[in-house]
């Protein structure tokens, strides 16, 4: 790749990617939403969000974004002046979510507004496999193939060794994986197939199917042993802040099985590197007697 192909993230998953393939300084724009790792902090944002979320509990952030879609207006805005300054030559961008990131419509319109040629690589993963694919894809439009090849092999060995560990066990307990608390929803496209791989039984949904909302008494009747708060775009303290105020509800009052809160936002709701930290996080949470922690304190903890 030359060093002087200028990159363009409007995903934080894609961002993540672009990173562990050694590209950092290639990076001219990243959305409002990226993290991580913590050293892009100086790279130009041109992405903003329409709605304040800050002080919101679940049901309200829901509400807004639900009135904002139906009202076509969206919940994010491409800040075309700054995407003109970075001048990039790569875009990466998606058709997955309008609720994760600028719609893919926006983006050909921001791109339409831009002069010379950008090429716009969009990524629409439903499943691992799907997510490794995007790494593959990102190494070939920039030369780094080499280290894509690496980055999923070591992702299979790891996913491998899970799934080694796990066959030792006929025990499958039924695992529900809520991506948000209220209303609640279950975690859909990859997350069923990491609960798989760790070793459980996804009591609601199935591979590769998008999340959806259901009702509390459909949760109940799943009969989860093991609920996983998961919950998108919290980290690990946001999650247990909002579980708590929701933990007197009647639901939580009948349920008599294990709770855990996970960085949703970091290992879950981003189809990136991390993913694979996730299944290692469920197989932590799901067979304790098999696999000892290795995960750091900040990823999950157990709050009941």
């Amino acid at each position: 790749m030359t060093t002087t192909m200028r990159i363009c993230s409007l995903l934080p998953s894609t961002t993540e990617i672009v990173c562990a393939l050694g590209l950092k300084e290639n990076l001219v724009g990243i959305t409002h939403e990226c993290d991580y790792p913590q050293d892009i902090s100086e790279i130009q944002v041109v992405t903003r969000s329409l709605i304040d979320h800050s002080g919101s509990n679940s049901q309200e952030i829901n509400r807004h974004i639900s009135e904002a879609l139906h009202s076509g207006s969206g919940i994010y805005a491409i800040d075309n002046k700054s995407l003109e300054s970075t001048n990039p030559d790569l875009i990466l961008t998606q058709e997955l979510c309008e609720v994760c990131a600028v719609s893919y419509s926006q983006v050909k319109e921001s791109v339409r507004t831009l002069s010379g040629n950008q090429t716009v690589l969009s990524f629409e993963p439903s499943n691992i496999e799907g997510i490794l694919d995007s790494i593959v894809r990102i190494g070939k439009q920039t030369n780094s193939e080499p280290n894509a090849k690496t980055l999923v092999s070591e992702a299979h060995g790891r996913i491998d060794a899970v799934k080694s560990k796990c066959s030792d066990s006929a025990i499958k307990p039924r695992i529900l994986g809520l991506e948000w608390l209220e209303p609640p929803f279950i975690g859909g496209h990859w997350v069923p197939e990491m609960i798989e791989i760790a070793g459980g039984t996804p009591a609601l949904g199935g591979q590769e199917a998008p999340s959806m909302e259901i009702t509390w008494e459909q949760a109940l009747a799943s009969s989860p042993e093991i609920i996983v708060l998961m919950v998108c775009g919290f980290d690990l303290k946001r999650t247990v802040e909002e579980f708590n105020l929701l933990s007197e509800s009647e639901f939580w009052k009948k349920y008599d099985g294990e709770i855990y809160a996970v960085d949703g936002s970091a290992y879950f709701s981003r189809p990136g590197p991390r993913i694979i930290d996730g299944i290692e996080i469920l197989s932590e949470i799901i067979h304790p007697n098999i696999f000892r922690r290795k995960t750091e304190p900040n990823a999950w903890m157990k709050i009941n």
